[in-house]
């Protein structure tokens, strides 16, 4: 151990703080993406109910879409007023007892990762559904209900380390057995530092496995959208039944599905990609190790990584916004307190009933212009030879 590197004891920690104008700046951020994330994902919740209430969205899609808003919602409610607080404005000091400390890295931990496995369900009941449509009608009506508590479940198990991982400590020097300058994080404890190590590594394994699984279920899912669709039956009389046109309509569905997916894979990529980065250097290095260098480098990516992550609980209504137009559309609604969606069958009736109409013009045209005509013709066949009337003088 005499080869490791600690930070001097004279080092006064409280330097490498943010200035008062980066705090406030990622105060007013922070603000705005905690106000946005709660109504983004609030309305996002009675906007499926609505949907599923008038017949355009399947109810196991809107049980998947309902979990994923509430785990967002609980990510940002429980994160980002203590992230604000302690990480921001506080980062060395630790007014929370050590209890509190472990709670909320817990709940802080099971939501995020609910998150991400919540995407995981969805897309493996949307690929049965798509690739192997019998044996997804054949399993039991219970499956989405499985799947989402399967999601919670696992996500608490993935958090569950952290209960006795993380507490209230100061900074100890490795060479010391008391705390440094008076400090008090709420971090990883030096006694559990492998259980915390190991809990890091594997949470961030689980991500890896749910972004890669999800990337080749798309790909199968757009595979089989390409193939063209199954021949359809003719009916009674000859003529095809309307399975086609229902056909391409759920086909458009799930093609809008799938580009949800696609998006939001890219998005948790992209915005969790940081923070990962982030607990990886916590988990490489005791902090009793770290440099001055390296603790600034983390420092420095701290409200990033924090800012990009908490994006990805917001970007999520917008994400629906942009793959559905129907969603879009109730979703202004809502926004506006004035619902005027109509039932899906109602919607169909009246198209029918429109689509009739416009069908039926042209056929009393071609009658009326055929009765003009038979009138027409009636003078001329009744009319004696011109023979009769006109003879020429010899």
């Amino acid at each position: 151990m005499t080869d490791e590197i600690a930070l001097p004891e004279e080092k006064d920690w409280r330097k490498l703080e943010p200035n008062y104008t980066v705090k406030t700046i990622l105060t007013i951020v922070y603000s705005l993406i905690l106000l946005t994330g709660i109504v983004g994902n609030s309305v996002t919740i009675r906007v499926t109910q609505v949907l599923k209430r008038n017949g355009y969205l399947q109810k196991n899609v809107t049980d998947h879409m309902v979990s994923l808003a509430c785990s967002d919602l609980l990510v940002l409610l429980i994160g980002m007023p203590v992230e604000l607080y302690s990480a921001i404005w506080f980062p060395f000091s630790s007014t929370s007892g050590n209890v509190s400390c472990k709670i909320y890295n817990f709940l802080f931990e099971a939501c995020s990762y609910a998150t991400i496995l919540n995407v995981a369900t969805l897309s493996f009941e949307r690929y049965f559904a798509i690739c192997h449509p019998f044996r997804y009608k054949a399993l039991s009506g219970k499956r989405t209900s499985a799947l989402i508590t399967f999601a919670w479940v696992v996500s608490l198990l993935v958090a569950l380390p952290l209960l006795i991982a993380t507490g209230t400590q100061g900074f100890i020097p490795t060479r010391a057995d008391t705390p440094d300058q008076n400090l008090t994080f709420c971090t990883n404890l030096r006694e559990h530092w492998v259980m915390y190590r190991v809990s890091i590594f594997v949470a961030f394994i689980v991500y890896m496995i749910v972004l890669i699984g999800v990337a080749f279920m798309c790909r199968a899912m757009i595979l089989v959208l390409q193939k063209p669709m199954v021949p359809v039956e003719t009916g009674i009389n000859g003529n095809e039944s309307s399975s086609k046109h229902e056909s391409s309509a759920a086909k458009t569905s799930r093609k809008q599905t799938i580009i949800f997916l696609g998006l939001i894979v890219g998005s948790l990529t992209l915005c969790w990609l940081p923070n990962q980065i982030r607990r990886l250097m916590m988990a490489a290095v005791p902090k009793s190790q770290w440099t001055a260098s390296y603790f600034r480098s983390y420092v420095t990516l701290l409200p990033v990584a924090d800012t990009f992550f908490y994006l990805s609980s917001v970007l999520n209504p917008f994400l629906y916004n942009l793959s559905s137009r129907q969603f879009r559309q109730v979703f202004l609604q809502v926004l506006r307190c004035h619902l005027t969606i109509e039932h899906v069958n109602k919607r169909n009736v009246n198209l029918s009933q429109a689509a009739s109409a416009r069908s039926f013009q042209p056929l009393l045209l071609k009658s009326l212009r055929r009765n003009r005509a038979s009138r027409s013709t009636v003078p001329r066949e009744n009319a004696p030879p011109l023979s009769q009337h006109f003879k020429p003088q010899v």
